[in-house]
């Protein structure tokens, strides 16, 4: 079977990508990896046929960090912000993948790109398999609003809530879509009209009606009017209804907003994530294939890193560094935009003195070298070193939260962006760790954090959760894809024996 697996953003969104693609090749199956273009090198690394589509991911993730939409305080500022990013580069992504579709069978996609795969596998007639990192389905479990006052709300205020979310994405993204079948429509080659490049991300405006508190977001639902992008978007219970738009035909609007693209031949949404970790959300998920989360299956090689395999073992140095102290903290924050990142290490120096406590800092970012106090690195591989630790400040992404939570030790979570406040505010409320958002981190914060988290009920917890982690999420996630396209087969040569496609 010859798939295409597009995963865009960082290497933590690609990554997942990579496992599960490597499991499909070990099937015998023909693999194409499509990645950010800033990613191909890593992607190749591992061994893929790659191929790079969409606009650099660390791009994207510098814009984000420069918005201060992003860290407003106002749930709606942020929402605004995080709908004109995911219109940024859509139709380039579209165009990028319908070129590199080629024949495949089947489409497998991330979160970060999934509707612009839809609407590919809706022009090539093939199936979708999109693989979620996060519980985004509308449900009454997870709070729609990433606080700790939301986990007040009634769960029909999530649900809505979630259902607002779902319709506001659609409806931001509608007109690219609209534009991209305009493109593609038969008759036409696919780039002989250009999709129109997205418009430049609005600036905030003071005025606006969505200058309003976080804890009257869900409250106002049934009044709500989120303005953005020249339109107007009413978020009611029942429904959302886009304002007119003279480059969307209605038809198009409705379709969007119903499903996320048109009907394609079979579409699935792989719950790469454990449900334990959100009580009460499993009836939500209907038949969705529910994997667990994509991690490194045990006794199996690490991902290659770019110099070379990750050594299941710390190098030499590290492993003595580990031998000759007290368990130490381990602080990264993956592919984030730090903006200081001396003054990071300063800071968590700090905390570690005071605390009396080791510091493993792990990036890119930072200037290696190891001293008795701090030990800095460029990567590890984190299941052979965060179970050595006595606790893990990290950024919140699904993959390094399920690594945390694998190796069963406490997390301070200093979220981002995206998904990463929500796992934080999880976390917290499982009594599994504690969450500050970066943005909000200083020395003083980070030791009252990391104080809360290291008490010994909130260490037998985490070491309880990591007793019991699934880590054949891959294969799981394998088998869900396998399946969608053997009944895509199933369904053809029934057609066929049917005179349906004679």
């Amino acid at each position: 079977m010859r798939l295409l697996l597009a995963f865009a953003g960082s290497r933590g969104d690609a990554q997942p990508g990579v496992l599960i693609g490597q499991e499909l090749q070990r099937r015998g199956h023909h693999v194409t990896l499509a990645v950010s273009p800033n990613l191909v090198d890593f992607a190749r690394d591992q061994g893929f046929s790659a191929k790079p589509f969409g606009l650099d991911s660390d791009d994207l993730l510098r814009t984000q960090r420069d918005d201060r939409r992003f860290t407003s305080r106002n749930p709606l500022r942020q929402i605004r912000a995080t709908l004109d990013l995911q219109r940024r580069g859509f139709g380039e992504a579209a165009l990028d993948l319908l070129d590199i579709a080629g024949d495949a069978e089947v489409l497998v996609t991330g979160m970060a790109c999934e509707e612009a795969a839809a609407e590919v596998a809706r022009i090539r007639a093939i199936p979708l398999a999109a693989v979620h990192f996060f519980p985004i389905v509308p449900n009454r479990a997870v709070p729609v609003v990433p606080a700790a006052w939301a986990r007040r709300l009634p769960g029909t205020a999530h649900r809505l809530g979630w259902q607002a979310l779902t319709k506001a994405r659609a409806w931001a993204l509608a007109p690219e879509i609209a534009a991209l079948r305009r493109a593609t429509a038969p008759g036409r080659a696919p780039h002989a009209t250009q999709v129109p490049a997205s418009s430049p991300t609005p600036q905030p405006n003071p005025h606006s009606h969505t200058d309003i508190s976080g804890a009257e977001v869900l409250r106002v639902i049934p009044e709500l009017k989120l303005h953005a992008g020249g339109g107007v978007l009413e978020l009611t219970p029942s429904a959302l209804r886009p304002s007119a738009d003279p480059s969307l035909p209605a038809r198009d609007v409705a379709a969007v907003g119903r499903s996320g693209t048109a009907a394609t031949p079979g579409r699935i949404a792989i719950q790469a994530y454990d449900p334990e970790l959100f009580p009460g959300l499993e009836s939500a998920l209907g038949d969705a294939p529910v994997t667990g989360f994509p991690v490194v299956p045990s006794g199996t090689s690490a991902i290659t890193c770019a110099n070379g395999p990750a050594a299941i073992e710390p190098r030499p140095e590290l492993r003595d560094w580990f031998a000759a102290g007290s368990a130490p903290v381990y602080v990264g924050f993956g592919s984030m935009p730090v903006g200081d990142p001396d003054a990071v290490e300063a800071m968590v120096r700090e905390v570690g003195r005071r605390l009396g406590m080791r510091i493993l800092l792990v990036g890119g970012i930072f200037r290696a070298r190891i001293r008795a106090d701090m030990a800095v690195v460029g990567q590890v591989d984190h299941r052979a070193v965060l179970p050595k630790c006595a606790a893990a400040v990290h950024h919140g992404g699904a993959g390094t939260t399920a690594a945390v939570l694998r190796a069963g030790v406490p997390a301070v979570v200093c979220s981002v962006q995206a998904d990463q406040p929500y796992w934080g505010q999880q976390v917290e409320a499982l009594g599994l760790g504690v969450t500050v958002p970066f943005a909000q981190i200083t020395a003083n914060r980070l030791e009252q954090a990391l104080i809360r988290a290291t008490r010994p009920e909130v260490v037998l917890r985490a070491s309880a959760y990591g007793l019991r982690f699934r880590d054949d999420g891959v294969a799981r996630a394998a088998d869900a894809i396998e399946s969608i396209a053997s009944e895509q087969r199933s369904s053809l040569t029934g057609a066929v024996s049917r005179g349906m496609l004679l």
